[in-house]
């Protein structure tokens, strides 16, 4: 082999090694051999969402008598006080702000300390205090959040801000929804980071090949959430090739080659 098809070579060697070669992207490979049942009990904490500072909460009281529970919610009871109308757009008379102490101001029953509830609990405490002190029958107390949020960074298809506006939201469709990850990004490493309602923060990571993911309790997120999906070697490699280095490189070869291949010509005359 000439001095010229051994430059020709290492070109050709730099060129791929500047390429993203193909990763095992699968998701879930072994899904067959989870237990149906640790599915199940996943998927029965769905929504059950954890209360935080800061979080915006719309909460319904309701009864088959609906005058019985008109003081007990925040939209009718405002309207009792002189307005059969309100403002959609005044979400402070609407729905409940958790201030940072943890509380909120519950018509009639007065501050409720309500952080590090789940939705659940809150609603079951909600329903003990009016009933049986002042209605006859128990009534029914639904809890929606409406400021949840996740975050989504780093090689996904379409990074971003999620917005559920029902209130619950799990990996698979935080993924789905931030345009799938990239086929650069590291499928065994996700990682999440939450604040829990105290304000502390946790680090989570997930293996999305293995689907031991799905029955884990992260797997439904919470408000604020933040999901990071690192690139793989191949892309951060491709990144700094892609650069001056990698540039003057080729150049530099070229320059090279164009050098011997004049040498050899005059050389043969």
């Amino acid at each position: 082999m000439n001095i010229r098809n051994l430059f020709l070579l290492a070109i050709v060697t730099l060129v791929l090694a500047a390429c993203s070669p193909s990763e095992d992207i699968a998701y879930m490979t072994n899904i067959d051999q989870l237990p149906s049942t640790a599915l199940a009990s996943a998927a029965a904490k769905a929504g059950d969402f954890t209360i935080k500072p800061g979080d915006m909460l719309h909460i319904n009281v309701s009864s088959s008598n609906e005058d019985a529970v008109k003081p007990f919610n925040k939209v009718q009871y405002i309207s009792t006080l002189g307005s059969s109308s309100y403002n959609i757009g005044d979400r402070s008379t609407i729905f409940y702000l958790v201030d940072d102490n943890g509380n909120i101001d519950f018509p009639v029953i007065g501050t409720l300390h309500i952080v590090g509830m789940t939705k659940l609990e809150l609603e079951d405490y909600i329903a003990s205090l009016i009933y049986p002190r002042y209605l006859t029958e128990k009534p029914g107390v639904e809890c929606r959040i409406q400021n949840f949020r996740v975050y989504c960074i780093g090689d996904f298809g379409n990074s971003g801000v999620i917005h559920a506006e029902n209130g619950r939201l799990n990996l698979i469709e935080a993924i789905a929804q931030s345009g799938d990850l990239a086929s650069t990004g590291l499928r065994d490493n996700l990682l999440l980071i939450r604040t829990d309602a105290k304000g502390q923060r946790t680090i989570k990571r997930f293996n999305l090949n293995d689907a031991t993911f799905l029955s884990q309790p992260e797997f439904q997120l919470q408000q604020n959430d933040i999901l990071y999906v690192e690139p793989n070697k191949y892309k951060k490699r491709s990144i700094w090739s892609a650069g001056p280095l990698f540039s003057f490189g080729l150049s530099m070869m070229g320059t090279a080659m164009s050098l011997i291949t004049f040498i050899t010509v005059l050389a043969k005359k």
